[in-house]
């Protein structure tokens, strides 16, 4: 039970490795800032617009930071933001869509 006894190096909440990732870390936080808010605001059908352009740009947001994360918190996080973008993504598409009532 040597492991027991370490003391936790970690130098962050999401970095694992004991190395700083700030690239990592803010698109981790827009992406589930996105997420959230692509979320939310498809739960109402005159959003559509606020909630299928803030789930593109977290999917595409989420899907870079997913290709250059390092560690499995990161990616944790970044699943968590992909799927709450992804879901307003596609409720907002349903209600409406990224142009729906503006292009006639």
């Amino acid at each position: 039970m040597a492991q027991a006894m370490r003391p936790n190096t970690a130098g962050g909440l999401f970095a694992t490795d004991g190395k700083p990732h700030p690239l990592q870390d803010t698109l981790l936080a827009v992406t589930l800032v996105l997420g959230i808010t692509a979320f939310v605001t498809a739960m109402f059908d005159n959003l559509h617009l606020l909630s299928s352009w803030t789930g593109l740009v977290g999917i595409l947001t989420g899907a870079y930071g997913q290709w250059i994360s390092e560690t499995t918190r990161e990616r944790f996080g970044l699943i968590l933001g992909l799927g709450a973008a992804a879901v307003g993504f596609f409720l907002g598409m349903a209600h409406g869509g990224l142009f729906g009532g503006v292009i006639s």
